[in-house]
Order: structure tokens, then sequence, then C-alpha cells
């Protein structure tokens, strides 16, 4: 059965009235690059029963990928990438939060950060340590000049950023000895236990695992340009291809390297450019080497599509069932909506993770 919305307010509420009682210590956080200032965010501790990570609590804070004893190559680390940018730094702070509220093991939790190379790494890094000042993370810079070739104009100019295309690079950029990571968008936010969204089983041969949607119309996501053309459409011959959304997925790295992938969607991409085979952004290309071959996750993991549409972003109800991710995929973005005083009714659960620094609480 779903939760009842009383229940996901639960955690949210204590949030409210923990950041009240810390929020002369909160005035402190440092303004970031971008003008905005974020409050610190409260400290979450392992629960008894953790394994703890390589490393002692000396290590909280960037951490060096070429060092051999480091917390990033511990067995016992959950591994998250995400990336960072001007527009939805201040959604990928509340996803953050989200994450460690959440988990029973948050100094286990290993946050991956890839940026574009032009980004200044060092106020990135400054905004991430003035909030969690205890996070374990990395800073990765993404070559832009790398996809932005290979990048065709679609339905949404948001989609044609080059960092959008990044994730399709984690095996790249993440150190050899990160096996397995958990891949989130920067707007959503997680009502439950990442730990067990990166236990999912991949199988023998799968490289991702991602909540499919065997409903949808799978061939609306592709020109008739490319179902016209017995040689492109012959593509899922021998595959059941489903949609899913590529803003929540568990992706096996070894694996991914090991059948080198990334060439493979630089291939569809390359393509693209010539005969216009789908009109999206980053996820036809995924669809196209890995749909119909991916581990199943249940759809509590990506209650997407809370931002509406890639044209109007008009406001959605959950799908049914329980939640344990919410995600606002699609034009409308919940911290643009509740600034513009026109939120939808969910973006009431996505309010209390949001750490911007409002002028009332720099008065208080």
């Amino acid at each position: 059965m779903s939760k009842p919305l009383i229940l996901l307010l639960i955690p949210f509420l204590f949030f409210f009235s923990n950041s009240f009682l810390t929020s002369t210590a909160a005035a402190a956080a440092a303004e970031n690059v971008f003008g905005q200032q974020f409050r610190e965010a409260p400290q979450f501790y392992n629960s008894p029963d953790c394994h703890p990570v390589a490393g002692n609590a000396e290590d909280d804070g960037e951490v060096d990928p070429d060092e051999n004893d480091n917390p990033m190559c511990s067995d016992h680390a959950v591994h998250v990438a995400m990336t960072l940018d001007t527009a939805y730094i201040r959604g990928s702070m509340a996803a953050i939060l989200s994450v460690l509220q959440h988990s029973s093991c948050p100094q286990n939790v290993l946050f991956h950060f890839v940026a574009s190379a032009s980004a200044n790494s060092s106020h990135l890094r400054a905004t991430l340590s003035s909030s969690f000042p205890y996070l374990k993370f990395q800073i990765y810079p993404f070559d832009d000049s790398a996809v932005s070739g290979l990048i065709s104009t679609s339905i949404r100019s948001a989609l044609d950023c080059p960092l959008n295309y990044a994730r399709s690079y984690l095996a790249d950029l993440l150190p050899l000895c990160v096996r397995r990571v958990v891949y989130l968008d920067s707007d959503l936010i997680l009502v439950d236990d990442i730990a067990k969204l990166a236990a999912t089983e991949l199988g023998e041969t799968s490289v991702l695992a991602a909540p499919e949607y065997c409903n949808a119309n799978f061939t609306s996501y592709f020109t008739p340009t490319f179902w016209s053309n017995p040689s492109l459409s012959l593509t899922f011959a021998g595959r059941k291809p489903c949609y899913f959304n590529t803003g929540v997925m568990v992706i096996d790295l070894d694996r991914w390297r090991g059948g080198d992938h990334t060439s493979k969607i630089e291939d569809w991409m390359e393509l693209q450019k010539r005969m216009r085979i789908y009109e999206l952004g980053s996820l036809p290309p995924f669809l196209l080497v890995f749909a119909g071959n991916i581990a199943p996750v249940d759809h509590r993991w990506n209650q997407h599509g809370l931002g509406g549409d890639n044209f109007r972003g008009l406001c959605r109800d959950l799908h049914p069932g329980p939640v344990s991710l919410l995600h606002w995929s699609g034009k409308g973005k919940p911290w643009a909506r509740l600034d513009a005083n026109r939120p939808c009714p969910l973006d009431a659960l996505w309010a209390p993770y949001d750490l911007l620094q409002t002028p009332f609480a720099l008065d208080s």
C-alpha cells in the first residue's frame, strides 16, 4: 500500500524543528559562487551495526582518489554519483541531505560529484564543505568538449547541457576500485535508505539496474526514420525493451568498462547527428544500448515525472504504490515553483530538504 502523506511528512517536521534550533550555527554557512547561501546541515552518524569504511573521522571531507588506503576503495562504502552545476546546485544540496538523513549508515555514503571542467571547483568544494562539513566526497572535472560535438538539439534546451551526458562517462571518471555506483539526478529526494537501492541484484550479466516502465509507448522515444529503417529497428530484436528513467540507476562499473559501453553510446550519438533518430537528449542512447537488458528495480525507487512534461511542467500526482524516492523530472522544478509562489502540492515534500539560507533566516 502507498505510504500515507502524513508518514512522509514526519521526518520533514523533525528536520524543521532541528533546523530552527541550529539556526545560529547555520548562519555561518559561506556564500557560494552562485550568489546563494546554504545552511549547515545536521551531522548524521552510523548506527551501531554499520561496518566503518576505511580511514577515520579525520578523513572526512574531500579525499584523494589516487591513494590506495582511502574510503573510496572500502568494500563497505555506498557510492553515489551526481553532477554539480549552477542551475541545479540547490537541488543537489537537498538531494544530498535526503540521502544522509534516511541512511542507516550515513558515514559510509561516499559522493562522487562530476562538474564541468570550466566550473570553479574551489567554490563548489567550499559550498559542499560549509553545509556538510563531514561529507566524504570527490569532485571530478568533466571536459565538455569531449561530448559537446556529439550533442544534437532536443525538445528542451536544458536537456542539451553537456553535463547531462556525464553519466555516460562515470566508468572513465571514477577510480577503478569503485565497482558499483548509484547515479542520482539533482532534482530528487530519498525518503528511504539508499543502501537498499545500492544492494540491488544485477544478476550474472546486467550492467545496470533501474525501475522499468513497460506500459509506456516505447516507440515514441524514436523517430519514424529509426523505425522505418530495418537495420536500425532490429536493434531491439530478441529484447523486450521498456522505458527506464536514467536519473536513478545502479551501475556495475566493472561490467560497463568491460563492455566498452561508453563507446556504444557515443556511436548512437554520432548516428543521431547524421539521421535524427530521436528527439530527447541523453535518454535514447541509453535505451538503445540497455533497454531490455537491465535488472529491474521496484518503482518505489523512482516516482518520476513530478516536474511535469517537458513543455508545460504541469503538476502531477504520485504513481500508485509505495514511495522511496521522489523525482521532479520534467520541466518544473520544486525550488523554482516555490520561489515563484506557484508550487505544486507535492513540492511541499521537497521543501523541508531545501538548505537555501533565506533572508528571514539570515536576520534571525
